[in-house]
């Protein structure tokens, strides 16, 4: 942990244990790619934690976001993470822990410097949560939506100097990964993965420099997620429960023994955890040796703003 601590220091990145947080710098590295947690967190506002979002840095811009949780709206700013930068956006589900900050942060588009034009991807929906254009219509649709005042995101109009399009339901029973996004420097890959009854996306971003899988919160039964993340520099797991956890939350979240199996099948170059949250915030540090059991790579103990640059 102490060397970890001094890694992500050094980086001007790392979140002190008492909850608040260091000065951050601005990811300028060029020729370069990696990963800042925006949020380490989950849904309890207790853990001093942001919940879950990541900025993947490309060269020194924020060119993708995954996840908008509670609080990330705040890390986004600190990161000096950009708007004009952003080229995607991927929402995992629909938990608030995933989702609540999207608004807020898209409403910076009123403020930003020149035009910008960003993807957004989620799943498809089910009797009880929304398909990604579903919620971005509740959000941002003239007169009935809850933030109607921000329709113009659908086009960049009425004073908002981001257009968000396409924007697409990815069908998280797929067999094959879907590619939900090329450029000249990445490629995008979506894949549903189980979190209960949620419908739910794992992401794999493909750059230059390497490969990144951000895992959302997923109990580990669908075994095609291995497939899905081979080759990857960066592995991003969750690590929302003990190993005695009721079955309510193994039905949500992966233990830390499915967690090191996961971990030890893929093999990547890092792995990266976050998601912390109640006990298992708590037994951190139990909870990685049992992961360290399988996997037997370097393993990194997300905090907000926590950057990992590509191995």
């Amino acid at each position: 942990m102490k060397k970890i601590l001094r890694i992500a220091t050094a980086l001007g990145l790392a979140a002190l244990s008492t909850g608040t947080f260091a000065a951050t710098t601005h990811c300028d590295t060029s020729h370069s790619m990696g990963i800042q947690l925006l949020g380490s967190g989950g849904p309890i506002s207790d853990d001093a934690r942001a919940s879950s979002g990541e900025i993947v840095w490309i060269d020194g811009k924020s060119r993708l976001l995954i996840d908008a949780g509670g609080g990330t709206y705040l890390r986004f700013g600190q990161a000096h993470a950009r708007l004009e930068d952003l080229h995607f956006i991927g929402i995992s589900h629909f938990h608030t822990d995933h989702s609540a900050d999207l608004p807020a942060i898209l409403k910076g588009a009123y403020f930003m410097a020149s035009g910008n034009k960003t993807a957004l991807v989620g799943p498809d929906g089910s009797d009880s949560f929304p398909s990604m254009t579903e919620f971005f219509h509740d959000m941002f649709g003239a007169k009935t939506g809850s933030f109607a005042y921000l329709e113009g995101l659908h086009d960049g109009s009425d004073g908002l100097n981001l257009k968000v399009s396409p924007i697409i339901d990815v069908d998280r029973h797929a067999e094959k990964a879907s590619l939900v996004y090329q450029d000249a420097e990445v490629k995008v890959y979506a894949y549903g993965i189980p979190h209960g009854d949620v419908p739910t996306l794992a992401f794999r971003i493909e750059g230059k420099r390497g490969t990144i899988v951000i895992s959302a919160d997923q109990n580990g039964s669908r075994a095609g997620f291995v497939d899905f993340a081979k080759g990857a520099d960066i592995l991003v797991m969750p690590a929302a429960i003990d190993a005695d956890a009721d079955a309510t939350s193994k039905f949500l979240h992966a233990t830390p023994t499915v967690v090191g199996k996961i971990a030890a099948a893929i093999n990547p170059k890092m792995l990266v955890l976050n998601h912390f949250m109640g006990k298992s915030l708590k037994n951190k540090e139990s909870n990685i040796a049992i992961i360290k059991r399988y996997y037997h790579g370097p393993v990194h103990a997300g905090r907000d703003l926590s950057r990992f640059e590509m191995p």
